[in-house]
């Protein structure tokens, strides 16, 4: 059963073979990254509405990438 769910999800149009998964992912280790700049800089090296901007972007691009659908298009050159 696990691995059906693990075929289905590797599978899947947005899933990890196409750039659609693999930039939200990175822009979450932004956000990742971040939370650990947090706890090992001193307070007032660390820019409060920056690591909320990062966040923010990247709810609303988590939530975009999984309302998209994505599409393959030949970019052929016509002459």
């Amino acid at each position: 059963m696990a691995s059906s769910k693990f075929q289905a999800f590797y599978n899947h149009p947005a899933g990890p073979k196409t750039i659609h998964f693999w930039a939200p992912t990175f822009k979450w280790a932004l956000n990742i990254a971040n939370v650990v700049d947090i706890s090992t800089k001193p307070a007032e090296t660390v820019s409060y509405p920056q690591q909320a901007a990062l966040a923010c972007s990247g709810l609303i691009w988590a939530k975009y990438s999984t309302v998209i659908t994505p599409v393959r298009i030949r970019l052929i050159l016509c002459f």
